[in-house]
């Protein structure tokens, strides 16, 4: 261990940075919102000191003295000439403070850590200023691994540590009863926001009242398939989850962030084969969450956007479990994206409008007449089969024949294959070029976007 990454409390202690510029601003802003006293010496003729650190700090337009060092705990040097720095610095120590002079690790007393600041946990990176990108790199990748509201359990611990001491008096009956609390009922109200619901939580377990473990369900969105297009949160609960329900749209790259213990049922489906029916979908999600498990409900896209969540989500809050709904990146969006497709336009479409191609048996159809408004990007989820109809009712309701269309089969994949053509080109397309696996129909003037990039396509008729 060549650096020891000490931890230093900031309540009340003075921090000083020197210089101006974007290093300077960058050490200020590391200590703006935290609890200790930030002054920030800019020298004279300085550019302005960005609001958002001004409105925490003392600035000064000038360099500092002697006197202006008693009592601070860290000094950072951003800047200057060698001679006025090594005075600086040598007085600052003289006087019991630590000094940073910003890109010379070699002269200073430490070097400053890539960070990752959750409130009450900080974690902190450090290479000894020899490789400060791969700190930044790594504080990116734990960035995905740690809750954003992780902090507020620890702002809870800190509160209760002295009420917790002075009831469970065993050292080891303390350590159970926090293991409990901190990965428990409270952990999950606390990082859902609900901080008053995570301290009554603790407390009813402190008194020998907590609830009996109970299950959650979480409606997750997948995203088309690539993992990178995960959100945090979802990222997370994978990891969390002790089984996953999944779709067959749900790549295996996404799968693997799983924990490796993780029950996993697979329920997908496909054209005409249904091996699994929605309402056993949703009895698997009431049955393992009963069982008191953390069960994920991984859906392709988006839960709420044709993926029948709203569906699970009423049996499942139906059953008395408790069920919390993660966004996904849509199939739409992240299509159109890779296709290079904006959905909406100020000089084409002022709106957009999402349709599937399959209605349910005896349900209504689609308002072929609002997809069919000029200055309008219609995008149709489960198109393939319905080619010549979408086709004929769009052109029914007006669509001229020679607005553009792009399909984007597999998107986002590494399968993904994209063509253009026209409206009245559209059955003939997908027949054309055997377009069979999961794919994005997009309708409208936008569509003529993708044309433009170097991909295989047809061209507009």
């Amino acid at each position: 261990m060549r650096v020891f990454p000490a931890s230093m409390p900031l309540d009340g202690r003075t921090v000083i940075v020197t210089g101006h510029g974007p290093m300077a601003q960058a050490k200020a802003r590391l200590f703006a919102t935290s609890p200790a006293r930030l002054k920030w010496f800019t020298g004279h003729g300085a550019d302005p000191v960005p609001a958002d650190i001004a409105q925490y700090a003392t600035v000064i337009d000038r360099e500092p003295i002697r006197s202006d060092l008693h009592g601070a705990m860290l000094l950072f040097i951003a800047g200057g000439e060698d001679a006025a720095i090594a005075d600086l610095a040598a007085t600052a120590r003289e006087l019991g403070v630590l000094v940073n002079i910003v890109d010379s690790p070699a002269a200073s007393d430490f070097q400053t850590p890539a960070i990752v600041d959750r409130d009450g946990i900080v974690i902190s990176i450090a290479s000894g200023g020899a490789a400060p990108v791969l700190s930044v790199d790594i504080r990116a990748a734990i960035e995905t691994l740690v809750p954003a509201r992780i902090g507020v359990l620890a702002d809870l611990a800190r509160e209760l540590r002295g009420t917790v001491k002075s009831v469970i008096r065993r050292f080891d009956d303390r350590r159970a009863f926090w293991e409990s609390a901190l990965r428990g009922k409270a952990r999950d109200l606390a990082l859902s926001g609900d901080k008053a619901g995570a301290r009554r939580e603790m407390l009813r377990a402190l008194n020998g009242k907590a609830e009996p473990a109970t299950g959650i369900v979480h409606l997750v969105g997948a995203g088309p398939g690539d993992p990178d297009l995960l959100t945090l949160k979802a990222a997370r609960l994978l990891r969390e989850a002790d089984v996953i329900v999944h779709d067959r749209l749900v790549s295996a790259g996404v799968l693997d962030l799983a924990r490796r213990d993780a029950i996993r049922i697979d329920v997908g489906k496909t054209k005409g084969h249904h091996p699994v029916p929605q309402d056993s979908i949703a009895e698997i999600l009431i049955e393992q969450a009963s069982q008191g498990l953390r069960v994920v409900r991984l859906k392709g896209g988006d839960p709420f956007i044709f993926g029948r969540g709203g569906e699970e989500l009423e049996a499942v809050r139906a059953a008395g479990i408790e069920v919390q709904v993660t966004p996904g990146i849509t199939a739409a969006m992240a299509c159109a994206a890779s296709a290079g497709i904006p959905l909406t336009h100020r000089d084409h479409a002022q709106s957009v409008t999402f349709a599937s191609g399959v209605v349910k048996q005896d349900g209504p159809d689609a308002d072929y007449r609002a997809l069919s408004a000029p200055n309008s990007t219609a995008v149709f989820y489960m198109g393939v089969g319905a080619a010549p109809e979408i086709q004929a009712k769009m052109l029914a309701h007006g669509r001229a024949p020679q607005t553009p269309i792009a399909l984007i089969e597999n998107g986002s994949s590494d399968g993904e294959r994209r063509f253009t053509g026209t409206l009245a080109s559209l059955a003939d397309l997908v027949v054309r070029e055997n377009i069979n696996g999961p794919t994005i129909i997009i309708i409208g003037e936008t569509a003529a976007f993708s044309a433009r990039l170097p991909q295989r396509q047809e061209q507009f008729a």
